[in-house]
């Protein structure tokens, strides 16, 4: 094993041996090299104010080359803030910004000691550095029976751990917290899990309330007690799209520094919180009342990033940035959101109006994207066919009778439309 690699992993033994252990093997043998090109260059850019033959990038007239054709639709911003490359963890004054960002929006981060923002190529990207950090050949990855599809490559496919799924929902439409301790407690023998918590949920849009949440920090604490290592992830793609009396912050802060044997990560990012999703600009950030494991953490994920992508993309890394530090940023984010929010309220409102009450039930929404019918007397997905094909309507199926709807990408004023069409398909088949 390198030499780096073996101090990095001392220092998390020394520090939190619980966190140690729940490394898979790549993760006990990946480091960040501190003698290579970028370490190098890192050093010659603070030093070398001649000549700096260092990285692979070309310069002209004291900045990075480029072409005009490109940089005319880009000229409000300077070149170096676009062409070079960004560094492996990305810029340093966003990943600064977006933690100030993570405290004002989630109090109860406040007096916890967690790591700096590393950016990500986006979510995925994030999701599966945790894999590969911490996910071993059958280790147990838990999330609800509910969930988005992509888990299963990150963490089945790519990793081959071993998927366990409990019902997202008890009978009384609330988050299933027992059936989360049950997952968790059933790992007592294998002695480690990783947990992925998504509020709001995709495929559902439900975000649980404040005694549901506390009751999900309760199990994980309980698994820890009971000797099982736990590394639980809050998948925050839609944080912050919170539309009625739900948490309203990530369960991040609430599950940071619980037990020992808990390491809380955040994956979270600005594609969807702020409308930009071909940005693929994500964060992942690690929770620890220990700074040399954060710090470990951090080099660690350091040399997943420069053994995959090297660093993540420059330019959008920048507008992300302007936007965060522009004035008008929280104001017209309010503004989106409020749109967002009178679409959910519109489709609950025509969903409780009873006029679709024999075709469908709803599973409970509240945040989010996107909500989930629950069809009662046709299959998911010959309704979605017949719906493409018959009604040029996209839907989502998932299951036998669940059907995703998307109301974030359909206009207010033709969600009844939408509705009303998707309820003539239904009886369209059970005419045919």
């Amino acid at each position: 094993m390198n030499p780096l690699a073996v101090q990095l992993n001392q220092s998390i033994q020394t520090n939190n041996e619980h966190v140690y252990d729940m490394l898979s093997q790549l993760g006990k043998e990946i480091y960040f090299p501190k003698e290579g090109i970028l370490s190098q260059s890192a050093e010659a850019g603070k030093l070398a104010k001649k000549y700096n033959a260092t990285i692979g990038i070309a310069t002209e007239a004291g900045g990075p080359m480029h072409l005009n054709v490109i940089h005319e639709k880009l000229a409000a911003f300077n070149p170096k803030d676009l062409y070079p490359y960004a560094p492996p963890a990305g810029k340093p004054e966003l990943r600064t910004a977006w933690r100030e960002k993570m405290l004002k929006e989630n109090p109860s981060l406040h007096n916890k000691s967690f790591g700096n923002p590393i950016v990500t190529n986006a979510l995925t990207h994030g999701l599966s550095i945790v894999a590969d950090l911490f996910a071993d050949e059958g280790d147990a990855v838990i999330y609800p029976d509910k969930n988005w599809e992509n888990y299963e490559l990150t963490f089945g496919i790519r990793r081959h751990a071993r998927l366990v799924n409990f019902p997202l929902f008890t009978e009384q439409m609330t988050f299933n917290s027992q059936g989360l301790r049950d997952a968790l407690l059933a790992q007592k023998d294998a002695g480690k899990a990783i947990v992925i918590l998504n509020f709001p949920n995709n495929p559902t849009g439900y975000t649980p309330g404040a005694r549901e949440g506390e009751e999900i920090v309760a199990a994980v604490r309980e698994a820890a007690e009971a000797g099982i290592h736990v590394v639980v992830v809050t998948d925050d793609a839609y944080f912050g799209l919170f539309f009625e009396d739900s948490l309203q912050e990530s369960l991040f802060g609430k599950l940071a520094s619980i037990h020992p044997r808990v390491l809380a990560v955040k994956v979270d990012g600005a594609t969807k919180e702020e409308y930009v999703w071909g940005f693929r600009v994500g964060f992942i950030t690690y929770a620890s009342d220990s700074s040399e494991v954060l710090s470990a953490l951090e080099q660690k994920t350091l040399g997943i990033i420069r053994a995959t992508i090297s660093s993540g993309p420059h330019p959008s890394q920048t507008f992300v940035l302007e936007a965060l530090k522009s004035p008008e940023f929280e104001q017209q984010k309010a503004e989106k959101f409020a749109v967002m929010k009178g679409r959910a309220n519109t489709v609950k409102k025509l969903l409780d109006s009873g006029k679709y009450d024999d075709a469908w039930d709803y599973y409970p929404f509240n945040s989010g994207y996107f909500m989930c019918l629950k069809l009662k007397t046709v299959h998911a997905e010959a309704l979605r066919i017949h719906l493409l094909q018959q009604y040029g309507v996209g839907t989502i199926a998932l299951g036998e009778h669940d059907l995703r709807v998307a109301f974030s990408c359909i206009e207010e004023d033709s969600l009844e439309d939408l509705y009303n069409l998707i309820y003539q398909g239904v009886q369209d088949l059970l005419k045919a």
